[in-house]
């Protein structure tokens, strides 16, 4: 078995539970990807998934499923995403070791 694209910690995983029990029934898991833009060149998306596309890796651990896509393994991999929640805000975070810069806000990375 190969190593997983990326790694999801304890909260990561309690947050996606929170986010699937207010999902529609036809959503199955998140998709994760990345999209050019951002002061740094590209941003993490996020979105519902309700289907596994064509070429997804799949994660399935702790009992939620995390959908790559393909655009995005060769920047996401060995990526940790984890949960932080703060006083006034709270977000997913990636601790992405293939990134060489990240822009201030920590919206954007370059690899």
């Amino acid at each position: 078995m190969s190593e997983k694209v990326i790694k999801l910690s304890d909260k990561a995983v309690e947050r996606i539970k929170e986010i699937m029990s207010q999902a529609h029934n036809s959503t199955i898991g998140v998709r994760v990807g990345v999209k050019s833009g951002g002061c740094a060149g590209m941003s993490y998306v996020m979105e519902y998934a309700k289907e596994v596309k064509p070429n997804e890796e799949v994660i399935e651990d702790k009992g939620v499923k995390v959908l790559i896509d393909p655009k995005a393994i060769m920047y996401l991999l060995g990526t940790e995403m984890d949960y932080k929640k703060e006083k006034f805000s709270s977000q997913f975070v990636f601790k992405n070791p293939n990134e060489t810069e990240r822009c201030g806000c920590g919206e954007s990375f370059k690899v």
